[in-house]
């Protein structure tokens, strides 16, 4: 965490302090405690310095590893296990025992603690701008590390897909049934048995994710479609990983697509489009720079060929539908944002760069590569290569 900057963002408030009530799953609450607790606890930035507040289940733990000023537990306030009114009166104690007499709280709340804290006397703003996701945008060299790390497990993992992909034959074209499927071992060679050998490969080097995605033909025109069943040759497949390091907290992200065989001529096309789409977009790449000026030249690319665009038609269902990318940390979706109404890039952000075209018939195709914005342009934390046609 940088005390400097977030002293910065969080004395700019119009509150005495800034309260979190969450557990280690909101990335906010983890970035600013240091704590991983599973169960909600409070921590509270006032004055510069950062207390935390857990039960005496992990209070223990806490000390150990919270990344804070003064570390308590509910029996420092008289609770344990009482109800609810009590627990809230223990909140409200904790609040003014650091001298604060209001409070921000993040955009989601929860509205339960806010309400309970205002009825007891201490002032509640709802911070809308999500001050501490702008403090996070920007990472020190650790967390660039951390990310860094967390790419090259992400890197092997896409290796594993590729080489599955690779050693698949293609169905006989005399069985009707599974002309074209991708067959591997003698079994088809299914979206989730890749997912399989991605997630094990995953959890072999420290890392780990919910799911991925491993989508071909007709499933890969969505951009967010998880994939399932057979694998075809001829079709283009999208894997896109996005894990997140066990030991660190910090996410990677990287798209590829494949194809086992030989792609339409549209495909191939989009392709190679797509590729030079992500070129220019990671050429537009520095400091000072806006988020909407890197999505505007992946569009730019994506027109001039006559491919639709939300820049151009914000209906369209084809095309390029979605954003050129998004900052990555503790979150695996965080600002800043490369779209249209992006701010600036700062030195610091880990940003993806994904551009991609999709429509029904020919599927979609994705490229992604991760970067770190420096003081002089950008550093691509993505070693991977960009090929098309798996050999």
């Amino acid at each position: 965490m940088d005390r400097t900057r977030l002293d910065e963002f969080l004395g700019d408030l119009e509150t005495d302090g800034y309260l979190l009530d969450a557990s280690a799953d909101d990335a906010n609450q983890l970035y600013l405690s240091g704590f991983t607790g599973p169960d909600p606890f409070l921590t509270l930035y006032a004055d510069g310095a950062v207390h935390v507040l857990v039960s005496g289940l992990e209070y223990g733990r806490a000390t150990d590893e919270a990344d804070a000023d003064t570390i308590e537990r509910h029996a420092d306030y008289d609770y344990e296990y009482g109800g609810r009114d009590e627990r809230y009166e223990m909140y409200a104690a904790f609040v003014r025992d650091k001298r604060v007499e209001s409070v921000s709280i993040p955009p989601r709340g929860p509205a339960g603690t806010a309400d309970a804290l205002r009825d007891r006397g201490i002032d509640v703003a709802v911070d809308a701008d999500d001050t501490l996701g702008r403090v996070r945008a920007v990472k020190t060299d650790d967390e660039i590390d951390a990310i860094r790390e967390a790419q090259r497990a992400n890197e092997t993992a896409m290796r594993a897909a590729e080489t599955l992909l690779a050693e698949a034959n293609v169905a006989a074209d005399g069985d009707a049934t599974e002309s074209g499927v991708l067959r591997h071992d003698g079994a088809p060679l299914t979206s989730e048995r890749v997912a399989t050998a991605i997630e094990t490969t995953l959890l072999e080097h420290g890392c780990a994710l919910d799911e991925t995605i491993v989508a071909g033909g007709e499933r890969a025109a969505d951009p967010h479609d998880r994939g399932s069943g057979p694998l075809r040759a001829n079709e283009p497949i999208i894997v896109d990983i996005f894990p997140r390091s066990k030991a660190t907290k910090y996410h990677a992200d990287m798209t590829r697509t494949f194809c086992v065989g030989e792609p339409s001529e549209t495909a191939r096309e989009w392709y190679d489009l797509t590729e030079r789409a992500l070129d220019a977009a990671i050429d537009a790449v520095e400091p000072d720079v806006t988020g909407a000026d890197v999505h505007a030249a992946a569009c730019a690319v994506y027109e001039a060929a006559g491919e639709p665009t939300f820049r151009t038609d914000p209906e369209t269902e084809t095309g390029f539908i979605h954003s050129t990318g998004h900052g990555v940390g503790l979150d695996v979706h965080e600002l800043p944002r490369l779209a249209s109404g992006g701010g600036e890039l700062e030195p610091g952000t880990v940003v993806t760069v994904e551009p991609g075209l999709y429509a029904p018939g020919v599927g979609g195709v994705r490229i992604e590569d991760l970067l770190v914005v420096t003081e002089d342009g950008y550093e691509n934390l993505t070693e991977y290569p960009v090929e098309f046609v798996v050999d």
